[in-house]
């Protein structure tokens, strides 16, 4: 049940409505934690085709690098692991300017599919488009989504190169994939592109530095607990609570008396330690 965010990049659902899972009101969900958990909680590892791996590695050797995107690149998290070692970066924004990015929209399920530019075949797609396009059904792997419209953000001309058949320039409105056909569209959009520098710092040399970092930080302990509360608790590191009851709300009051990792009006993550054992600790109330 812990909720985490996630920088989300590359390809995005712009009109996808996914149905939701049925949800109770409130969460108390204690999950055991290794000082791995702790330093997963507090930190991203970038892939290594990432455009995040790639800007550490860069400003680590050379001491910083730059970078022009539309969007920050760690405002969800700016301590990255590389390897063993954890690093903080600064994230600086020098100047910006207007630029033209591109959405391609794709309807799986058109009324008319003449084409009217023309067709092609989706295994004819360049790479570039390809890598985007990876959400479209197969013949063989159809569902729900696939009756659906999506869009795919493909970003500035300069960042989509000169390989894509409909950004820039769409050459094609029909995708042919087995017996299958659907409509492309691109949409515009004018966006404020910046440059950005970015510096690193080591902060920690290995998973066990980290974490004892994070622990001096935000660990505490619940002890005391009425007999109710205990339950409470012991049914939260076995699966979760999730009645709104007063011995939930008094839980809720004692772990809100403490710096979470991350909190908001009506939920939060903080690192409890109970009966000797430590905890991620994810609540709602």
């Amino acid at each position: 049940m812990r909720r985490r965010q996630f920088l989300a990049n590359g390809t995005a659902l712009l009109s996808v409505f996914i149905a939701g899972c049925g949800h109770p009101p409130v969460v108390l969900d204690m999950d055991g934690a290794t000082a791995n958990d702790i330093a997963d909680e507090v930190s991203m590892a970038p892939e290594p085709d990432s455009e995040e791996y790639t800007l550490v590695t860069s400003a680590r050797g050379n001491g910083s690098a730059t970078r022009s995107g539309a969007y920050e690149l760690f405002d969800a998290t700016n301590i990255v692991r590389m390897g063993d070692a954890f690093y903080e970066v600064s994230e600086t924004r020098l100047e910006s300017d207007e630029t033209t990015v591109y959405d391609v929209r794709i309807d799986f399920d058109p009324d008319d599919s003449t084409p009217e530019l023309g067709a092609i075949e989706y295994d004819d797609l360049p790479a570039a488009d390809r890598n985007r396009l990876d959400s479209i059904p197969s013949e063989e792997n159809t569902s729900d989504r696939g009756r659906r419209d999506i869009g795919i953000h493909y970003g500035t001309a300069e960042e989509v190169g000169n390989e894509s058949v409909f950004v820039p320039r769409q050459r094609y409105d029909i995708i042919i994939r087995g017996e299958n056909r659907y409509r492309v569209g691109v949409d515009t959009r004018t966006v404020t592109e910046a440059e950005y520098r970015y510096e690193v710092t080591e902060v920690a040399p290995d998973v066990d530095t980290f974490a004892d970092r994070i622990r001096e930080r935000y660990s505490f302990e619940l002890t005391d607990l009425s007999d109710a509360e205990r339950a409470v608790v012991e049914e939260a590191t076995d699966g979760g609570y999730f009645e709104d009851d007063d011995a939930f709300r008094s839980v809720i009051d004692r772990i809100r008396g403490h710096e979470g990792i991350d909190v908001a009006d009506t939920f939060g993550t903080w690192l409890v330690e109970y009966e000797r054992a430590e905890y991620i600790t994810y609540a709602e109330w």
